[in-house]
């Protein structure tokens, strides 16, 4: 009925959609796990795989922020990523917690941010606002790199989906 031309065409079309981008059936999204957190950690793609780097809470504590000592004690740590590069390394969340390990505050530390040492590594230091400073008994290292958030089937069909990160850790979460 139809030349074979157009019918071996007609069956290409489906593919060449999809392989141009045209196609919203293969966009699917994911979320990883959030991993283990811990004052040491290894550092997690978002597949579960360590990555070769590990970061670590070197030291911490209470004392007033320079920038606004009215406000009073907040946690104060240190932080340490080795195997990292230091101008695209990982990111991890850190957080002060309580005795049960419910997060009393949250902020996300990159390794970028820190200052290249003579043994490799790459050190920092930031600030943690918490409610109730007195409440705080460590300060914890979500695994999960969060240095790479790819789009969302919603932002972007095109290249959107894959495994994202796990939603950043917050106030009250338990760790």
């Amino acid at each position: 009925m139809f030349p074979a031309r157009i019918r071996a065409g007609a069956a290409l079309a489906p593919v060449l959609l999809a392989l141009s981008g045209c196609s919203s059936w293969g966009c699917a999204d994911t979320t990883a796990e959030r991993g283990e957190a811990g004052v040491s950690v290894r550092v997690e793609n978002t597949y579960g795989q360590r990555s070769g780097v590990s970061a670590e809470v070197v030291d911490w504590g209470l004392r007033p922020h320079p920038q606004l000592p009215s406000e009073g004690d907040q946690v104060h740590f240190t932080y340490r990523f080795d195997g990292a590069d230091e101008y695209s390394g990982p990111a991890v969340d850190a957080c002060a917690v309580d005795e049960k390990r419910v997060a009393l505050g949250c902020r996300t530390v990159h390794a970028s941010a820190a200052r290249a040492r003579p043994d490799g590594a790459l050190t920092g230091d930031d600030w943690l606002t918490v409610e109730h400073p007195g409440q705080v008994a460590a300060v914890l290292l979500i695994p999960n790199d969060r240095s790479y958030d790819r789009p969302t089937c919603d932002q972007d069909v095109k290249d959107g989906g894959g495994t994202h990160p796990p939603a950043p850790a917050g106030t009250g979460d338990q760790l």
